[in-house]
């Protein structure tokens, strides 16, 4: 498969000393000439806003899109950092954080928007995939986006939704994106509850989860159809029986059931806008 590594320079998007986490980088799958169907889906792997899952959640993601002629780009958006979350230094304000990530998303959205000729790609079918994670970014690109350059639509996968609702919120995941001190903040932590920033200008979203999903609880997913039910955004919730968490687009990981995903969205998608 044809990748192609873009970095994006950490100077360049944030002009500040980070301490914690990597240099953002953009990994291109384009689509063959013969196959391209003009979609663009920029892929955020998940990690609890810690870490990446670059490979069930990064790659296989980006190879299935690519093998199905949908160009792909695989986003290392900045994170804490295992060591970030665990170490005090993050105490004192250093270390990746809210919005760093959403910097890099709207980042990768711009360099694709600018490059879509050369990718052959539709400026009308550019969108953002997510899991756990990854997933409660992909909604940020469109409910929190400050540039120019909006998703056509979203994908979040068994995501992270809510970061007031304590019955519900992954503690982990809003830490590692709101910092020692952010998460402990309650203006804080509604900005951030995708639940309570939903419009009715909000792109069209694929939704995903498993009712046996052990990581992150299955109401986070039913807030999110609430609102976009409230709202009249048009979108497609699946709600699996079985399939847990964090299986991305692998052959193995999690069950029969809930591995339909993938082509429950090649479906949706090449019906979107049609």
């Amino acid at each position: 498969m044809r990748r192609l590594r873009l970095i994006l320079l950490l100077c360049l998007l944030t002009g500040g000393l980070q301490l914690s986490g990597k240099t953002p980088t953009l990994t291109a799958y384009p689509a063959d000439s013969t196959t391209n169907t003009g979609i663009a889906v920029i892929v955020c792997p998940g990690g609890s806003y810690c870490w990446h899952d670059m490979l069930h959640e990064g790659s296989e993601v980006a190879e299935w899109l690519q093998s199905n002629g949908i160009n792909a780009f695989v986003l290392k958006y900045r994170v804490a950092s295992i060591s970030a979350y665990c170490l005090g230094y993050r105490v004192i304000g250093l270390g990746n954080k809210y919005p760093n990530m959403l910097t890099d998303v709207e980042d990768a959205l711009r360099y694709v928007y600018q490059h879509a000729d050369s990718f052959r790609i539709d400026t009308t079918r550019i969108g953002v995939m997510g899991f756990s994670a990854g997933g409660h970014l992909s909604v940020m690109s469109a409910t929190h986006n400050r540039t120019q350059y909006k998703p056509a639509f979203v994908c979040p996968i068994y995501p992270v939704v809510t970061m007031i609702d304590e019955r519900y919120v992954h503690h982990r995941s809003r830490r590692g994106a709101l910092g020692v001190w952010g998460h402990l903040n309650r203006t804080m932590r509604d900005s951030l509850s995708l639940e309570k920033h939903i419009t009715r200008d909000c792109p069209p979203v694929f939704l995903v989860n498993c009712l046996d999903d052990p990581v992150v609880k299955y109401r986070n997913s039913e807030l999110l159809d609430s609102a976009l039910n409230a709202n009249q955004v048009p979108h497609r919730y699946i709600q699996y029986q079985t399939g847990g968490h964090g299986f991305g687009a692998s052959e193995e990981k999690g069950t029969a059931e809930c591995r339909q995903w993938k082509n429950e969205f090649l479906q949706w998608i090449s019906n979107l806008n049609q």
